[in-house]
C-alpha cells in the first residue's frame, strides 16, 4: 500500500469524526486543499447508501476524502486540524449523532499516514489534550464510496438548514478562530 496520488504532486487523507458536514465544510476552506468529497468507508456492503449508512449496520462511518498537496499542507496540519474540530474521546458519538457511522477513525493509505496518526495520538495522550482517553482508530483504508450528489458541499448549499446553523456553522466558526492564517484566501 503506496501513497495514494490521484494527481501529481497530491495526496490523500480519509477521515472519519461524526457527520461528514462538518467535515467537509471545514476542510473546503483549507489551504492546500485540492478537494473534499462526502461518502462512506469501513463497511461490508458494496455501494451503501445514505439511507443504509444511517440505519447502523453496514458497518461504514461517514467520511471525507481530502486531496491536498503535501507541499503546501501536510498530512499532520490536516489531523492537527481533525482533532479540534471534533471529540476524539466519544465512542460512535458526536454530540446527538450516535452509531458507528459516526465513530472517529484515521483511515491511513500509508504506512507514514499510519505512524503519524498514531505518533499524534500518542502526543495528545501525553500532554493530556482531552479529558478522556482518545478512541480514534487508526485503520487501513478500504473501498471508498461517493456519498449522494445532495451531500456534497451541504453546508454551502444549505447555510440555513438547522442543522447546519446548530452544528456545521459552529464547527467553522471554531476552526477559523484556532487556524485562520491557514485559511484559502478568497
Amino acid at each position: 500500500m503506496g501513497q495514494v496520488q490521484i494527481q501529481s504532486g497530491t495526496e490523500v487523507a480519509t477521515l472519519a469524526g461524526g457527520c461528514f458536514w462538518c467535515l467537509e465544510a471545514v476542510y473546503d476552506r483549507l489551504e492546500g486543499v485540492e478537494s473534499v468529497e462526502s461518502g462512506y468507508m469501513g463497511g461490508q456492503i458494496p455501494n451503501p447508501t445514505y439511507r443504509d449508512v444511517c440505519d447502523g449496520n453496514t458497518g461504514h462511518a461517514e467520511v471525507v476524502q481530502v486531496t491536498f498537496d503535501p507541499e503546501v499542507l501536510s498530512f499532520r496540519d490536516l489531523l492537527e486540524v481533525f482533532f479540534v474540530i471534533h471529540d476524539p474521546t466519544t465512542l460512535d458519538r458526536q454530540g446527538n449523532d450516535v452509531g458507528t457511522q459516526y465513530r472517529s477513525s484515521i483511515f491511513y493509505h500509508s504506512p507514514e499516514q499510519k505512524a503519524e496518526a498514531g505518533k499524534i495520538i500518542s502526543e495528545l495522550m501525553a500532554d493530556k489534550a482531552f479529558p478522556a482517553q482518545i478512541v480514534t482508530e487508526i485503520v487501513p483504508a478500504a473501498q471508498f464510496h461517493v456519498a449522494e450528489k445532495y451531500h456534497q458541499e451541504y453546508f454551502e448549499n444549505n447555510p440555513n438548514q438547522p442543522y447546519c446553523q446548530f452544528v456545521v456553522a459552529p464547527k467553522v466558526a471554531k476552526f477559523r478562530a484556532k487556524f485562520a492564517q491557514m485559511m484559502k484566501k478568497a
